[in-house]
């Protein structure tokens, strides 16, 4: 994955559109459009391989809008109180979502179970065996 390309293509790719923010904020909120709204067409993405962008695809399913030409990533930010900065922070969210979701997991190595481990165990089933056996009426003639 290559980082300073991913920045690159996500600033170029967004579409961005504003709109008053809600909640409580007086003249600032009634009159200011603060809001961001990023909208992010993956197929439009550089700097990930195949196997990346399928991988960005499972893990953002959920917070994916699928369209006619391909899957969208939407994104607002509205916590600030100027429209700069929140376009900021909508950037930065977009930039760490898909570095998180383009992380391919590693490859499991199988390995054998220690031969000192599966006897532990073993020796632990034989003692709680024994344990059981023991509390249980008529084993011996007394």
């Amino acid at each position: 994955m290559n980082l300073s390309l991913l920045h690159e293509s996500i600033h170029a790719a967004a579409e961005i559109t504003f709109s008053r923010s809600g909640g409580p904020g007086g003249q600032n909120v009634n009159k200011v459009n603060t809001k961001v709204s990023l909208r992010l067409r993956l197929n439009d993405l550089m700097g990930l391989n195949d196997a990346e962008k399928r991988h960005v695809l499972e893990q953002l399913a959920s917070r994916l809008v699928y369209r006619e030409d391909g899957a969208e990533l939407l994104i607002t930010a509205s916590e600030e109180r100027s429209q700069r900065a929140n376009l900021e922070r909508s950037y930065a969210r977009a930039e760490v979502l898909i570095a998180a979701a383009a992380r391919l997991p590693k490859q499991r190595r199988p390995t054998a179970v220690p031969r000192a481990v599966r006897e532990e165990r073993l020796r632990t089933k034989r003692l709680r065996g024994r344990k059981k056996a023991e509390r249980r009426p008529g084993g011996d003639d007394e």
